[in-house]
């Protein structure tokens, strides 16, 4: 998908991304999710920029801490209020001003913590077709949703083949941490 600059007006702050941006600060991002692949994880990997600078980066972490939660968003998230208190910064003029970029659309959890945290434009790769919070299955992020922060803009496909082949390849492999297969045996056995 061709990039062009893009502001998200709608939030009232200046955000833009060129199209340079995005292929720089998507690139880091796959490199997560090949990380989160590599870990036996779901390859998603996202970075939050602000002003710039990465101030928070992740990859899906719900494997390794047995955390349903730990998805890439929400570890960088956690990422960015950590960087605000060293630096004495307010979390909400931050997150006001960081574009995230991550490989797969923000599940609906992840998507109404980006609402709240008001992040105001998101650059992702493949669509969620089981879970998406932009749109794919719920549009967490341009719904009317009083006292649930903004609405955020968004930017889908930017190498979305990309995203989907490291998802089939997670999906092709066996998962350790999956349960053990409960198929009935057939009992019956004619002799």
């Amino acid at each position: 998908m061709e990039a062009k600059e893009v502001s998200a007006p709608a939030t009232g702050v200046g955000c833009c991304v060129s199209a340079e941006e995005i292929e720089k600060w998507m690139e880091e991002a796959m490199q997560m999710a090949r990380e989160a692949l590599e870990n036996t994880e779901v390859p998603v990997g996202c970075l939050l920029v602000y002003n710039n600078e990465v101030v928070g980066k992740g990859r899906n972490e719900v494997n390794q801490t047995k955390n349903a939660t730990r998805h890439a968003e929400m570890v960088a998230i956690d990422q960015v209020l950590e960087w605000c208190r060293g630096r004495g910064r307010s979390p909400s003029e931050v997150f006001e001003r960081t574009v995230l970029y991550v490989t797969v659309e923000p599940c609906i959890m992840c998507a109404a913590a980006l609402r709240l945290m008001r992040i105001p434009l998101v650059v992702y790769g493949c669509q969620n077709e089981r879970f998406g919070g932009c749109g794919s299955v719920l549009d967490i992020a341009s719904a009317d949703l009083p006292n649930t922060g903004r609405s955020f803009q968004c930017i889908p496909g930017y190498r979305a083949e990309e995203a989907v082949e490291m998802l089939k390849n997670f999906y092709k492999q066996e998962n350790p941490n999956a349960p053990k297969s409960k198929v009935r045996k057939k009992e019956c056995q004619k002799s």
